[in-house]
């Protein structure tokens, strides 16, 4: 059994209970979803904003992703959904029937949690990766949503504190706001992290001083960033050229957002301002890391005087001081990342219960790898403690007023 209590350190109990452990490792799923009520946001929003509360589809897909704004025309979305139908599709629909009939549950989670084999996962959203997506979004109206979802969320998580651990939702379009959330979620919840979408979506970069205030806030919290994307959104993506072909954009939507959020941080001088960042890029795969960090070296030693003034090291020196990146269960290729810069920044992502997850044989497969012991364990489970603040030698603490200081200097 799992102990962790806000600002501790993860640890196993000595005597009480079991782990999940599966084969003699510890599981840690760095990016675990969950499906969200329909009416969350209709139960959790702010009374003033009842009338504009997204609700979510429900159809004959049992993992339906759909979200209906009332007050938002249908014909806005730049991308098509999902196609009901095919192979895929038909094998979800057996996989995650009664996952739906029984409603998404916190108990229902802990069941696919025990099915796999995992002893700890961060839960990120499903129909909520996409309601801050919008340009330009009623700031007000947004950081609402992102409210109602962190406080349903921390309900949800009550099932089993010590294995579900929430990544809080937070809105950039008023950034104040973005700095209450996070606080919030972190001192009185105990949040492990809070996410954001690679995607831009209100034309300011992430290297924009715009954000520095909320980069100085997750240093002084110790506050990991988890950069997740998805196959849509209501602002611009690189994967949208390939609309109406579902299947394309999924191959492109997610990892070519993340190397351009990635770029950003390395190549636009947010972690040389930043030192004690840690971000992951999760969902993406990272069988493109190693060319994607030679490009941007070359980048860096042809033009960095210019266009990359901030930086005193190599784009690749911050990734590997700083940064994080999820392997697939089943990511062949990703041996030639890990022959590059070892395995000592990946981590474990089940993506319970999307259409790209192997669940529930994910684990299975990650197991069956080529991949040494002593590789597998860090993967499944010493990496992921590390950026979340959860591992025996490196609790996550609340910064004190000396640490406050230095950030601001």
């Amino acid at each position: 059994m799992l102990d962790i209590q806000p600002g501790s350190a993860l640890r196993f109990r000595e005597g009480k209970g079991r782990s999940m452990a599966k084969n003699g490792f510890r599981v840690f799923d760095s990016d675990m979803h969950i499906m969200e009520p329909p009416d969350l946001w209709q139960r959790y929003i702010d009374p003033e904003f009842s009338d504009q509360a997204p609700r979510g589809r429900t159809s004959d897909n049992v993992r339906d992703l759909g979200t209906i704004f009332p007050n938002v025309p249908k014909d806005t979305r730049r991308t098509g959904g999902t196609p009901h139908r095919g192979s895929n599709f038909n094998k979800n629909q057996d996989i995650y029937r009664s996952h739906a009939e029984r409603g998404w549950t916190g108990a229902v989670q802990l069941e696919a949690m025990d099915t796999e084999g995992i002893d700890t996962a961060v839960l990120f959203p499903t129909r909520g990766l996409g309601i801050l997506t919008f340009p330009d979004q009623e700031p007000r109206f947004a950081a609402a949503m992102a409210r109602a979802y962190n406080d349903w969320l921390h309900d949800f998580c009550s099932a089993d504190p010590k294995r579900l651990l929430g990544a809080g939702m937070i809105s950039v379009y008023d950034l104040d706001d973005a700095l209450r959330e996070t606080r919030r979620v972190a001192e009185e919840y105990g949040f492990r992290s809070v996410f954001l979408r690679s995607n831009i979506i209100n034309g300011k970069n992430w290297y924009d001083p715009h954000y520095e205030p909320l980069w100085n806030l997750l240093e002084e919290l110790n506050l990991p960033l988890g950069f997740h994307e998805a196959s849509a959104s209501r602002s611009r993506q690189a994967a949208e050229h390939f609309e109406p072909n579902f299947g394309l954009r999924r191959v492109y939507a997610q990892p070519f957002e993340q190397m351009m959020g990635m770029g950003a941080f390395l190549g636009g001088g947010i972690l040389q301002r930043h030192p004690k960042m840690r971000v992951a890029f999760l969902e993406a795969n990272c069988s493109w890391l190693p060319w994607l960090l030679w490009r941007l070296d070359e980048g860096y030693e042809r033009e960095g005087d210019v266009f990359m003034p901030d930086l005193v090291m190599k784009p690749s020196e911050y990734f590997k001081r700083q940064c994080w990146i999820s392997i697939e269960p089943d990511e062949a290729p990703a041996r030639y990342t890990i022959e590059e810069f070892g395995c000592d920044q990946l981590v474990f992502s089940t993506d319970y219960p999307h259409g790209d997850s192997k669940y529930p044989h994910a684990v299975e497969s990650f197991l069956a790898s080529k991949l040494s012991d002593e590789d597998k364990r860090k993967i499944l489970w010493d990496n992921c403690a590390r950026f979340y603040g959860a591992a025996d030698n490196e609790p996550r603490r609340i910064a004190t007023d000396h640490d406050r200081q230095q950030v601001q200097q």
